[in-house]
């Protein structure tokens, strides 16, 4: 069951992103990231009120309430290091590097989560590593004026890293417990993470001037986020890291029918083999 748990989690994951980018036309990304978690964190509650396993609360272990924190605070850490990246370098130079999550995340799963790396794993690693590469579509490079050296490249790195201790981190952290409850727990971290970032930007009085439309759009995108992820923790706690992500990770499938319909964007050549080689690698590893 937890394969048809990572494909629910890519399907929502797909959904978010058209959602959030019809609701940051107009609305600072920081600000309408912080208020589509607060959509997420009372989702995330919601179905652990209805389920029942609230209860559990007081049977979480220290060891699992710590790496449960650590997953929020690595989640959160991932998204201060790729903005800021973003910020300082070029991104057909960050992104590649920030995707690398994937790669990483698998081969963390070896290290530490002790998942067997076989010669099919690794083919499915290359596959997924290329077809990343292939994926980013080159943009004008702005002007390196006002940039700091190279230090955008250890913030990219750092972006990368993060999201894939994220996924270890929550793996370990949700055995023994509901994963509704953890991913409860865990966007709770997240929640005060984000609401730190803007009010640290100074950006809290833009939360008065989200036009309703906007509003209802990153609503919706939280609700897609929160659906998303009570499937991929339910998916990461019965099935390999090593796996799941990358399932998680073709939710660019649903983004790419979605902006085609939505935006009517289209793919060149270039990335739509990046889409075969993803595909290819991703399925290879749900049915090795």
């Amino acid at each position: 069951m937890w394969i048809f748990y990572a494909v629910g989690s890519a399907f929502f994951a797909g959904v978010t992103s058209i959602l959030a980018k019809c609701g940051i036309r107009k609305t600072d990304s920081d600000v309408a990231t912080a208020v589509r978690t607060v959509v997420v964190l009372l989702f995330s509650w919601l179905m652990v009120l209805l389920s029942g396993t609230w209860t559990g609360i007081t049977e979480i272990g220290g060891k699992t309430l710590l790496f449960l924190i650590l997953s929020g605070l690595a989640t959160g850490a991932s998204w201060l290091c790729y903005f800021h990246a973003l910020q300082k370098g070029d991104i057909n130079k960050v992104v590649p590097i920030d995707k690398s999550s994937t790669v990483i995340t698998m081969l963390l799963a070896f290290i530490f989560l002790h998942e067997g790396l076989t010669w099919e794993k690794a083919v499915s690693i290359v596959l997924i590593g290329v077809g990343t590469m292939f994926m980013i579509t080159r943009k004008e490079s702005v002007s390196d004026t006002g940039k700091q050296g190279g230090s955008w490249m250890i913030y990219a790195i750092l972006s990368a890293v993060f999201a894939s201790l994220t996924a270890i981190l929550g793996k370990i952290g949700i055995k023994g417990i509901d994963s509704n409850l953890g991913t409860a727990i865990r966007t709770t971290v997240v929640l005060v993470m984000a609401w730190g970032m803007v009010f640290i930007t100074g950006k809290q009085q833009k939360v008065k001037e989200i036009q309703k439309k906007e509003l209802g759009f990153i609503g919706l995108s939280g609700l897609a986020t929160g659906a998303s992820w009570l499937c991929y923790y339910h998916a990461l706690q019965d099935g390999p890291a090593s796996v799941v992500v990358p399932i998680d990770k073709l939710s660019i499938l649903v983004t790419i029918a979605f902006s085609w319909i939505v935006f009517h964007e289209k793919l060149t050549k270039k990335a739509a083999l990046g889409v075969v080689c993803i595909t290819v690698g991703t399925i290879l590893l749900a049915v090795i």
